[in-house]
């Protein structure tokens, strides 16, 4: 079977160029982990490779939703999860381009069905905890979880409570609900994350941006602008910027500044999530994806030879 190599990292910094490097390398397919390229006709503020690009090498993980529906992180792994397998299943890598944290997160934890909460149950563990201390919640856990009591440490409340609460309703532990997760958990895929000089990145973001707008962003901005689109899709960033700009907002100069703003602020926090993310190798990013690809290679080399033979 083939592997999974992730690339991690803030808008604009070139996580798809260098994944379309690595698919002329080795036997690979492309797939996009965004929480807007899911929805179609939201094309040029998202970031979506073009057709030619994407016939250089299978594309996936876009265009699964109208932009009048709903779309979450469960429903997208639900989607894109089976893909990667088939991927796999066929010899060959799946590259991830991974913008969105949660998205990714799930892919990587997987889905447990596991019931929600019960407040009433949950309520009454917090009381308990409260009342006697935490570390009578762990003993418990203890009992009826013994592999979920070792795994989770007796001072990390929530997640003890989490483990009582579905047994509590259930009648069943944690650790076997984890077992029969319907998406499983991955712990194999190679966490690359993508950094740079903020200067750089901060300059690529608006050159980024300038270059959609001259390019027909505005005009893919109106048309969606006058359909009943759904909260997710209307407040996509930059999108929202352009769509109150239409309404008598803010004027152009501003809305582009914003725009510039909002995405420099949002790329800082998508370094901060990846940087919490366990496993990442990071690696700095400079002008050439071709180079990059190469540094990824070769970081990997042990891996592609033992999926080789």
């Amino acid at each position: 079977m083939g592997g999974v190599i992730v690339l991690a990292g803030p808008t604009g910094i070139g996580k798809s160029e260098v994944a379309l490097s690595l698919a002329r390398e080795i036997p690979a397919e492309i797939v996009a982990v965004d929480s807007m390229q899911v929805y179609r006709g939201m094309d040029m503020g998202t970031g979506k490779p073009s057709g030619e690009v994407r016939r250089q090498a299978p594309h996936h993980g876009m265009d699964l939703a109208e932009p009048e529906e709903e779309f979450d992180a469960i429903r997208y792994a639900r989607a894109v999860a089976p893909v990667i397998e088939a991927i796999r299943r066929r010899g060959r890598w799946a590259i991830l381009t991974a913008g969105c944290g949660l998205y990714l997160r799930v892919l990587r934890k997987g889905i447990c069905n596991a019931p929600g909460k019960d407040p009433e149950v949950r309520a009454r563990l917090l009381e308990r905890a409260s009342s006697e201390g935490p570390e009578v919640l762990h003993a418990r856990l203890a009992e009826v979880d013994p592999a979920a009591a070792q795994r989770i440490h007796s001072n990390d409340l929530r997640r003890v409570v989490r483990a009582l609460e579905v047994y509590e309703v259930t009648g069943r532990p944690m650790t076997q609900w984890h077992q029969e997760q319907e998406i499983p958990r991955q712990d194999d895929w190679r966490m690359v994350g993508f950094d740079c000089g903020r200067e750089l990145l901060y300059g690529k973001i608006e050159a980024r941006i300038d270059g959609w707008l001259a390019a027909g962003w505005v005009e893919e901005a109106k048309a969606l602008s006058r359909r009943n689109l759904g909260p997710t899709a209307r407040e996509a960033l930059g999108y929202r910027e352009l769509f109150d700009h239409f309404q008598g907002g803010a004027g152009w100069d501003e809305t582009r500044a914003l725009i510039h703003r909002n995405t420099r602020r949002y790329a800082k926090r998508q370094l901060s999530w990846f940087r919490h993310e366990s496993g990442v190798e990071w690696i700095a990013v400079g002008q050439d994806p071709l180079q990059t690809a190469h540094e990824i290679l070769a970081r990997s080399a042990s891996a592609i030879e033992c999926w080789r033979t």
